[in-house]
């Protein structure tokens, strides 16, 4: 399936019509190689790129050295660089011990790495891994994982007894991770890696297969394997101020275990240590019992007075919300139901709605969804998906709310995710015990803030004054955003001009109540197709 190209003066080669050749490490340039400063930067390159040719990085003036004086993060190491290869190709014509394919995760999960045989390539073995998703405000974690992919790959070569291994770019495009931040991030973690193993690989070939990639590879490379001093030294002005730990990865002070030395004793306090040596380890303990200065002088200050830990903060939550519950409440009051709590953060409503949804799908709800009151329909006149609520089947006498909520949670999980509308059947409703607003807030706070941002309306059909009534209490007292979105429709074909009437499937009683309430005008029902027509 492949075949060796002979070795000429054009190290590398570039591919032959059928793109079945196999490049041996000896064709590929070497970033230890003098001769490849000026040469490299136009090698390897595709004549269809006119600008392609690019200058070395680090020609600089004089005056735009490094800062005199600075050590270097990133010293020459002459045998590191010796083991770096840059070649603009497809990895997969390279005869090396492992070739990394970036792949959507799948028995691999995000920054993970696992081994397959390669069977017709000429590599020895194909490393799997799946690289990050990438968004600004998680530019941390993201930075981490794509950090964490390249050092796993590396890890997994060395336990299977491999020493080269050709990495190509991981994701950065598929998955919107910025080509030049990662970048930094591959180069540095692999220079990081060979400083603790190089004796353990020979060679790491960094892939491109785009003159954009190449470019920006030749610009970074001698920041981090610098090649001589002069490239140290430029490297100095040019690298960004935050390169990562000893591994590459990024830190954050917020997430530092602050450790912090004893403060030194005062000469004036007595040393009590060589009176505690003597005693028994129960008078110990007695003595600091009766004496507790003694070990408030070890005490610092500023250990003390840290922020509260999550545990303590959620629990004055409680606390709060418990006084709440005992004092005066406009909800209660008013019959809307208890309607107290602090409010959740993102991340609170995040794990709720996660726990939740993991349980629901690991149970059988078959009994609700038997009842019909939520159910999907087809999609509202704009093409967004349709859930059906309908009022009349929530039997509270019969239901157990707790697995409502969460056969609610796994039924709209699908929805949520994008733009969606609700269609609620009150009709005759009124007739049947509803739930208080207290269990409606609950139910907000386990769908979550998706939910919220993703609903487009609620379209409320034969609404009663007792239910204006009881909206107007969610918009008061729970979220105003959501439910100012409800829409009331009086008539069946007032509805269908949101939602056609082919995409709905609507109960017997719903047509008979809209004939009863509004006397039939405008429509008549087919009572064995329950297609609804307009009068005449």
């Amino acid at each position: 399936m492949y075949r060796s190209v002979p070795l000429d003066g054009s190290q590398g080669g570039l591919p032959t019509d059928s793109g079945d050749y196999v490049v041996s490490l000896d064709q590929v340039p070497c970033w230890s190689d003098a001769e490849q400063r000026s040469s490299l930067a136009c090698e390897n390159e595709d004549p269809s790129f006119p600008n392609s040719c690019f200058l070395d990085p680090l020609t600089t003036s004089s005056g735009e050295n490094g800062v005199n004086g600075s050590i270097s993060r990133f010293p020459v190491d002459h045998e590191i660089n010796s083991k770096i290869y840059l070649w603009r190709g497809n990895p997969w014509n390279l005869e090396v011990d492992a070739v990394v394919n970036s792949t959507n995760e799948g028995g691999c999960r995000t920054g993970m790495a696992k081994v397959t045989n390669a069977y017709d390539l000429p590599a020895r073995r194909v490393v799997h891994t799946v690289g990050p998703k990438y968004a600004v405000k998680y530019h941390t974690a993201a930075e981490n994982a794509l950090s964490h992919c390249y050092r796993s790959c590396l890890e997994l070569l060395i336990e299977n007894g491999l020493q080269s291994i050709a990495i190509g770019c991981i994701y950065t495009e598929a998955r919107c991770y910025p080509r030049e931040p990662a970048a930094h991030v591959a180069i540095r973690t692999v220079r990081r890696f060979l400083e603790k193993q190089k004796d353990n690989i020979t060679a790491v070939v960094f892939c491109t297969t785009t003159s954009t990639d190449t470019e920006i590879y030749k610009r970074l490379l001698p920041l981090y394997f610098p090649r001589d001093k002069h490239e140290e030294e430029i490297a100095l002005s040019k690298l960004p101020a935050d390169v990562g730990d000893e591994n590459g990865e990024t830190t954050t002070d917020e997430r530092k275990i602050r450790i912090q030395p004893l403060p030194a004793v005062q000469k004036n306090i007595s040393k009590p240590s060589t009176v505690i040596v003597d005693l028994p380890m129960s008078d110990v303990g007695l003595t600091v019992r009766r004496n507790p200065s003694y070990l408030e002088s070890y005490l610092d200050p500023a250990f003390m007075s840290l922020i509260k830990d999550p545990d303590q903060r959620r629990k004055e939550q409680r606390e709060k919300a418990s006084q709440s519950q005992g004092g005066f409440s406009c909800a209660k009051l008013l019959g809307f139901g208890d309607l107290s709590g602090p409010p959740l953060s993102p991340a609170e409503e995040y794990s709720l709605h996660s726990r939740y949804l993991a349980k629901a799908n690991s149970l059988n709800l078959s009994e609700i969804s038997e009842m019909k009151i939520v159910y999907r329909g087809g999609v509202d006149s704009e093409g967004r998906p349709v859930m059906v609520v309908v009022g009349a089947h929530f039997l509270l006498r019969c239901l157990d709310l707790e697995r409502f909520v969460l056969y609610v949670v796994k039924e709209f999980e699908p929805l949520i995710q994008k733009p969606y509308t609700i269609v609620y059947f009150h009709s005759a409703a009124s007739l049947q015990l509803q739930p208080d607003l207290g269990w409606m807030k609950r139910l907000q706070q386990v769908l979550g803030r998706k939910h919220q941002r993703n609903l487009h309306a609620i379209y409320v059909l034969h609404p009663t004054v007792g239910l204006k009534t009881a909206v107007l209490g969610l918009q008061l007292f729970v979220d105003s955003e959501v439910w100012k979105k409800i829409v009331y429709v009086d008539r069946l074909l007032q509805l269908f001009r949101f939602v056609p009437r082919e995409q709905l499937t609507i109960p017997d009683f719903v047509f008979q109540h809209d004939l009863e309430v509004n006397g039939g005008k405008g429509l008549i029902v087919d009572p064995r197709t329950k297609y609804v027509y307009h009068r005449p």
